[in-house]
Order: structure tokens, then C-alpha cells, then sequence
């Protein structure tokens, strides 16, 4: 299996002790062209599947294209901007995301529906890196082709893309080899009031 070791520059040093799937995803630019089980795909989106969302409304919906079908990877990969496009055209699947805008039980807007789509795609990441695959998630993509191209419905907004594959471990470039970073616990989380951080 394509796993990152625990040496590796991008395995994560958190200050408290979290899951290794999650120190040890990280979103390559490099990747082995070669495709992705069918298997490993399902799972992926199995787990996409069953995470949570507001009234189990699961708004996410997911283009799905693997290199295996050159015309149909070829498409996917149109949409994204050019920049994602010359490292993307070596991953195994691109996804196209999209969300509904309203909550199918009453029609009425679904404020966190990006937010459940997010979700979604943290489960697809842990589920990649269990399976040792990567993925790099993106905004740089050309929505309105998206919509034109596989006629996305009103109703639905077209979000992000997600590259799926297996992360070049001999030949990476050179962003895939510095250390991951975070801000710190004490910006981001608050209590009491705004910028006040929480005691943990």
C-alpha cells in the first residue's frame, strides 16, 4: 500500500495526539498516473455516502470520472482551471461536486448544504488515506463549464473538484516534501468571547 511513513517530511506533528489517518493525509501535486481500483473507488464514496447532514438531507451530488475512460476523464478535466489542469491530467479520478440549494422536505434553503458537502468530502479523504490513496481537493474550477457541460439542473450548485490517486513517492515535486503546518489551537478556538482563547 502507498502510505506515507511517520518519518516523512508531510506526516503531521500535531501538539495533541490525533488518528493517524489524519496525520497522515496530506494533498499531493504529484501523482503516479495510473487508475484506481474500482473497489477502492466504491469504498471512497461509500463513505461520502453516509456522512452526516442537516435533516439527512445529503445534498451532495458527485461527477465521477476515472482515467480508465479517457473521454470521460478528458471532459472533467476541461473544467478545471488551467493551473489545476497540468498536474491533475496524472491523478486516477476526478470528481466534480455539486450541492443542492434547498432542503428537499420543504423547498426551503439549505444554508449548510456546502457545509454537509465538506463533510462528505472529509470522509472520502480518511477513507482515500485508509486505502492508501491521496487526495487534493480544489476550488479552482471553472463552474459555469461545469453546469454547461454535464447540465447540471437549477437548483443545484456546482462547488470543487477532488483528485483521487496514488501520491508519486519516488519523484515528487517539490511542494510535497516541506512539513504540513497549522495555526495554532489558541487562533482559532475561542471561549468566552471573540479571540479569547479557549483554555484546553
Amino acid at each position: 500500500m502507498n502510505t506515507l511513513p511517520e518519518t516523512h517530511p508531510r506526516y503531521a506533528d500535531p501538539d495533541h495526539s490525533v488518528h493517524e489517518l489524519i496525520a497522515r493525509r496530506f494533498s499531493p501535486y504529484g501523482f503516479d498516473p495510473r487508475p484506481v481500483e474500482d473497489d477502492k473507488l466504491a469504498r471512497c464514496l461509500e463513505a461520502a455516502r453516509w456522512a452526516a447532514s442537516s435533516y439527512n438531507e445529503q445534498p451532495w451530488r458527485f461527477l465521477v470520472a476515472r482515467r480508465q475512460n479517457e473521454d470521460e476523464f478528458q471532459t472533467a478535466l476541461s473544467c478545471l482551471v488551467e493551473a489545476n489542469q497540468r498536474w491533475a491530467g496524472n491523478v486516477g479520478v476526478l470528481i466534480l461536486t455539486a450541492y443542492s440549494e434547498t432542503f428537499g422536505r420543504n423547498g426551503k434553503d439549505n444554508r449548510v448544504a456546502l457545509h454537509d458537502l465538506g463533510l462528505a468530502a472529509g470522509n472520502i479523504c480518511l477513507q482515500a488515506t485508509a486505502l492508501g490513496l491521496s487526495v487534493h481537493q480544489m476550488a479552482g474550477v471553472d463552474l459555469d463549464r461545469v453546469r454547461q457541460t454535464y447540465g447540471v439542473p437549477e437548483g443545484f450548485s456546482p462547488a470543487t473538484a477532488i483528485a483521487i490517486g496514488y501520491a508519486d513517492m519516488e519523484d515528487p515535486p517539490e511542494g510535497d516534501s516541506s512539513p504540513r503546518s497549522r495555526k495554532e489551537l489558541s487562533e482559532v478556538a475561542f471561549s468566552g468571547s471573540w479571540g479569547r482563547a479557549a483554555k484546553l
